[in-house]
């Protein structure tokens, strides 16, 4: 039975996306044209390009089983998905935003608003009313940022990250609607009736958000050291041990480390008396729980 996964076909969060599937196993085997559909090295598995703001509706729908889309997006169509992981990249915040040398600039001035500009229409008037504030919603499909300039709406809803691109527009936040990053979602039945396979590549893309940053440290050390190296060593389960072909006195231990702890590890483990060091980057790490 056939898995169909949705991906941005374009924007930020297309070739992250594509890249995930990749490193999980799931080459495309037609990437380079970059059609609506694309077959993967897997028979069962196919990937279907797309709108990110459609790729709700369609898994909703069961167009497609599951979907890599952001958070706000899904919420913003308001459609009834599984959300089964947050895949920790591509955050950023819907918020509300006004001119810098207008007279809204905290949460109560909102009350006098009565215009607000916004590609979220939907979470847009779900915050203004949940505030009691009777502003009007002018839904727009892209340039939100000079509604307010232009004199067409008092403020404005819209995505930022870093706030980089409202400060150069001379816009201020006033408040945050929704944080969002990118999910993995699944259409509730298809996750019924596919399950075996939605976990497979569920479990897939997981081992290698698990991976990221982390290292795989080996070394050899001699066994009077021992008890040395595994203080020095922290990792996800402590250190492991195995015996060096050849030389009873020495064992070889490895363990997976955070990157950060590289550079001190590596010199704790010099100080004991360990050779051979080793680093190695980790493409996956799959937990059995």
């Amino acid at each position: 039975m056939k898995v169909r996964i949705a991906i941005p076909s374009k924007g930020r969060i297309s070739g992250p996306s594509v890249s995930l599937l990749e490193k999980a196993g799931i080459g495309l085997t037609d990437n380079s044209s970059r059609k609506l559909f694309s077959n993967t090295f897997d028979p069962e598995i196919s990937v279907m390009f797309t709108r990110a703001a459609d790729i709700p509706v369609y898994v909703a729908d069961g167009a497609a089983d599951i979907g890599i889309t952001g958070f706000d997006l899904t919420q913003e169509k308001n459609v009834d998905v599984e959300f089964l992981d947050d895949l920790k990249f591509g955050a950023t915040r819907l918020v509300v935003a006004a001119p810098e040398n207008s007279d809204f600039n905290t949460v109560d001035d909102l009350k006098n608003v009565k215009i607000v500009a916004t590609e979220f229409p939907h979470l847009t008037q779900k915050y203004f009313e949940e505030k009691n504030i009777n502003a009007t919603i002018m839904p727009l499909s892209g340039a939100t940022e000079v509604a307010p300039l232009i004199g067409v709406a008092d403020v404005i809803a819209d995505l930022t990250s870093t706030g980089t691109t409202l400060k150069m527009n001379h816009l201020h936040e006033i408040d945050t609607i929704i944080n969002s990053s990118v999910r993995l979602i699944a259409n509730k039945e298809s996750l019924k009736t596919k399950y075996e396979k939605i976990e497979a590549i569920r479990t897939g893309i997981l081992g290698v958000l698990h991976a990221e940053r982390k290292k795989l440290i080996m070394a050899n050390v001699h066994k009077s050291n021992l008890d040395d190296i595994k203080s020095a060593m922290p990792g996800m389960s402590g250190p492991t041990v195995s015996e060096v072909y050849g030389d009873e006195s020495m064992v070889a231990v490895h363990s997976v480390i955070s990157e950060t702890e590289v550079f001190e590890t590596i010199n704790k483990l010099r100080k004991i008396g360990a050779k051979d060091l080793l680093v190695l980057p980790i493409e996956r790490i799959l937990e059995n729980k």
